[in-house]
């Protein structure tokens, strides 16, 4: 029995560690992913959609774009790895537009799992 609890507190944490870093690869994936999307999106309406369209012009077209060609997603805009909605703004305050997940403690900032994992 001791043995065995010796081997689950030091297999334990490392185990719970790379959940933590699945999370911020599958989150960075998901924005590389989506900013494909922007560009296809942009490329067929010549811009990106405004903050007020967000991410769902990737899949239902605006009522004022009549450019629209998508949809550009083959499915929902998907929510983060931690099950928050990515934030969107353009134009963005470091490029044409601004991607982000706030990481795993939804706060902006933050170190490790917990830091923004963004598109620029």
């Amino acid at each position: 029995m001791v043995i065995i609890g010796l081997l689950a507190g030091y297999v334990g944490p490392k185990l719970f560690g790379q959940i933590g870093k699945s999370e911020v690869k599958a989150a960075k994936a998901q924005i590389d992913a989506l900013q494909k999307s922007l560009d296809q999106y942009r490329i067929d309406t010549g811009q990106y959609p405004s903050t007020e369209q967000g991410l769902v012009a990737l899949v239902s077209r605006p009522a004022d774009e009549p450019k629209w060609a998508g949809p550009y997603l083959s499915k929902a805009v998907p929510a983060d790895p931690w099950g928050r909605d990515y934030q969107y703004r353009s134009p963005g305050q470091h490029g044409e537009f601004d991607l982000l997940s706030l990481g795993k403690d939804g706060q902006p900032g933050g170190e490790g799992d917990s830091a923004d994992i963004v598109s620029w």
